[in-house]
């Protein structure tokens, strides 16, 4: 079942015997977890028929004798074993799967990792239980996700502002939805996101960010390029070069791929560059214009020079910090 299955299916109280969340991306684990713990029971029932188990504390004996138990004054009793990967005896679990108690919900939260459906408990799994994997987003996927989440609280987002979350807050959806939560707590429903709310609610400047260097490069803008860059220089902790060189390196990389899909149409090229929308494609293409393919090429390669030195690599540190390595970079790159 997807995460939005379970969901859906635990909103309309739609209950399973055995829960099986395993994967490497936490958010999708603990959301399942702390539905099931705040919504499946009453304040009431909980007292008696609420169980919080953690993996490394305790061996499957327990689990069962807990979770054999009858409810109290409740159609269900619920126990939650959490950090399950931490649990010694967990394989041992499959004599409990293989005839769960029908009147409890056990939910085993298996964080961090997948967990070998190949043994006698995962075949078991796989038979009797709700089996779910988290698994990490992709970066391309998480602008897509972010637009969903806020739809789903009644927002939307332009694709600028979208861009500009994914980048800088990576694929950690529970720092993500950090920050989204903050969004949705300060604006009100119906608000389309700009870059704006972003720089307000979240922090993260509308104008001196990696997109608009990248955009400012492409346009071979030197104003605006060494504008961002002094930024940059001032404020290093929040604009680190690793990163910066990193974000440069996939948009000209994009660029360089465009130089072979000229022929292309542009859902075709959306696809093969990964976008999430044609709202960006205009931008690679006036870039593609900027820099031919043999350009874009000897980019590319500094980009990777950069990337060693920013790393100490060919780089005496004391007379190249990274604001100096940064304009050395822009500089080169607008002078292919």
């Amino acid at each position: 079942m997807t995460f939005s299955q379970i969901i859906n299916d635990l909103k309309k109280k739609k209950y399973h015997p055995v829960y099986f969340l395993h994967g490497k991306e936490a958010y999708f684990i603990d959301a399942i977890a702390d539905y099931i713990e705040k919504n499946v029971l009453s304040d009431g029932e909980k007292s008696f028929n609420q169980t919080i188990l953690y993996g490394k504390e305790i061996e499957f004996k327990q689990v069962v004798d807990t979770a054999r138990r009858y409810p109290m004054m409740a159609p269900y009793q619920v126990v939650i074993i959490k950090e399950a990967q931490e649990m010694r005896t967990l394989k041992e679990l499959a004599t409990y799967v293989e005839q769960p108690a029908q009147t409890t919900i056990l939910v085993i939260c298996h964080k961090h990792k997948r967990f070998d459906s190949r043994t006698k408990l995962g075949k078991l799994l796989k038979k009797k239980a709700v089996v779910f994997e988290a698994k990490k987003l992709y970066d391309n996927q998480l602008p897509d996700w972010i637009h969903n989440y806020l739809q789903e609280k009644e927002f939307t987002i332009k694709p600028a502002a979208t861009a500009l979350i994914a980048e800088y807050l990576g694929t950690d959806l529970s720092k993500v939805v950090n920050e989204l939560d903050k969004l949705a707590i300060n604006l009100p429903k119906g608000t389309n996101i700009t870059q704006q709310h972003i720089q307000s609610n979240i922090g993260i400047s509308k104008d001196y960010n990696v997109f608009e260097l990248q955009k400012a490069l492409g346009q071979k803008q030197v104003t605006k390029v060494n504008r961002i860059v002094k930024y940059f220089g001032a404020n290093p902790r929040k604009n680190p070069m690793v990163m910066m060189v990193g974000s440069l390196y996939n948009y000209f990389s994009k660029i360089y791929m465009l130089h072979f899909l000229r022929n292309s149409g542009d859902q075709d090229i959306l696809k093969a560059l990964k976008l999430g929308s044609s709202f960006f494609l205009r931008e690679y293409k006036a870039a593609a214009r900027n820099y031919s393919r043999p350009q874009t090429e000897s980019v590319l390669s500094i980009l990777k020079e950069y990337d060693l030195k920013s790393k100490g690599v060919d780089n005496n540190t004391m007379n190249n910090p990274d604001s100096e390595l940064m304009k050395e970079l822009v500089w080169r790159i607008m002078n292919v």
